[in-house]
């Protein structure tokens, strides 16, 4: 699944939008884990403890909101922001949202191709040629994946940068 912030997607075509989908979560930190950052907060700099607590916050909704892109069908999100806020003094929300679209990628030789969408149109057609296999039922609980795209939201954990 292809997540950009832009409102369209250099070399694909947008083929349907099927509507505004977000993930959010309310989170807080632990009352050792706030001790701890009052008292770094003396020294100034990076509060480690939380910049993860918004790191795992930040994955979570990006995760939920690909969940919900792919129970619509899509296989791409566009125009995705994200968007903070607090909730009395001790609970941080995080929101991220976009519009769920399907896309197709623009072969080589048509206006708007990109050497991305070239390779995506070549791939998939490639895969359509090969004969499939019999389709094995899919448990009720896993939502179907769209055609293309088809690993889930990941990004590498978080890492402190080092101390200096």
């Amino acid at each position: 699944m292809l997540i950009v912030t832009t409102n369209d997607l250099p070399g694909y075509r947008i083929e349907a939008v099927l509507g505004e989908v977000m993930g959010m979560t309310v989170r807080s930190v632990n009352i050792g884990a706030n001790f701890v950052a009052g008292i770094r907060s003396f020294a100034g700099g990076e509060i480690s403890e939380y910049t993860q607590l918004v790191y795992e916050s930040r994955q979570q909704v990006m995760e939920r909101m690909w969940q919900q892109a792919v129970q619509r069908g899509a296989n791409a999100i566009v125009a995705m922001g994200l968007d903070t806020g607090d909730i009395a003094q001790s609970f941080s929300e995080l929101c991220a949202y976009g519009t769920a679209v399907v896309v197709t990628p623009i072969a080589e030789g048509e206006p708007g191709a990109t050497a991305q969408s070239i390779h995506d149109a070549r791939t998939r057609a490639q895969a359509a040629a090969q004969p499939q296999p019999p389709a094995q039922p899919q448990p009720a609980q896993q939502p179907q994946q769209p055609q293309g795209f088809q690993q889930p939201y990941q990004s590498q954990p978080y890492q402190q940068p080092p101390q200096q």
